[in-house]
């Protein structure tokens, strides 16, 4: 868990949100049980952070639910410009505290699609996305800080086939935020409650399929 930008993305109820919320308590077990033994910034750009869920998971895991709760800087953005202050703000913080491993910005496109909904727009939007994910990843460098966005998608008018990196679905955002995510993943929803995971681009793996579930729990291998 260190120095990258990490995109999920998907449709409603796949589970980006409960793989935050997982991802926020796993980033604080120690090393050996696969977390960095750190501290988490959330960025809540949709009002869908949980603090129940979030004692759920830890329980999961077996971590004392308010002290997981306590290891969580969370905020809430309420529009794109002050979505790049709370990130600016994450970077004092991370200059102050070297405890923090992890930020979480859920989701990256929500508020963008908001403030920026005229066609007119869209260059002053790629532009100002381009600048938010440039801080991120500097951030990321410079703090040695693994970051984890979640983006919607949409219909891909072009698509010709059922099913390629997500189908006739595309991730908001365009090359502009696919280029500065090293690692990206699509979930769509499988059979009955089953959800399948696609990692769709990495510096260090080959393209792979898993099923996971959602539960009480959080996000979990089937």
């Amino acid at each position: 868990m260190s120095q990258s930008v990490s995109e999920v993305y998907g449709e409603y109820r796949t589970g980006k949100t409960q793989l935050a919320h997982t991802m926020s308590v796993v980033a604080q077990l120690p090393p050996e049980l696969g977390g960095a033994s750190g501290k988490v910034a959330y960025i809540d750009t949709e009002g869908t952070f949980r603090p129940d869920r979030i004692r759920s998971i830890a329980d999961r895991f077996g971590v004392d639910g308010n002290m997981a709760l306590e290891n969580i800087l969370y905020a809430r953005a309420f529009n794109s410009e002050h979505q790049m202050e709370l990130i600016n703000e994450c970077s004092l913080r991370f200059s102050e505290d070297k405890d923090f491993r992890l930020l979480i910005v859920d989701s990256i496109m929500a508020l963008f699609r908001v403030d920026y909904s005229g066609r007119g727009e869209l260059s002053e939007r790629q532009q100002k996305l381009a600048q938010m994910l440039s801080r991120l990843t500097k951030l990321s460098e410079e703090y040695n800080i693994a970051i984890l966005l979640t983006n919607q998608v949409q219909s891909d008018p072009g698509a010709t086939m059922t099913f390629v990196a997500g189908g006739a679905l595309k991730p908001i955002g365009g090359h502009i935020l696919s280029h500065a995510s090293a690692t990206r993943m699509f979930l769509r929803k499988g059979r009955a409650e089953e959800r399948v995971a696609k990692l769709v681009d990495s510096p260090d793996r080959p393209e792979s399929e898993a099923s996971y579930k959602l539960d009480e729990g959080g996000w979990s291998d089937v």
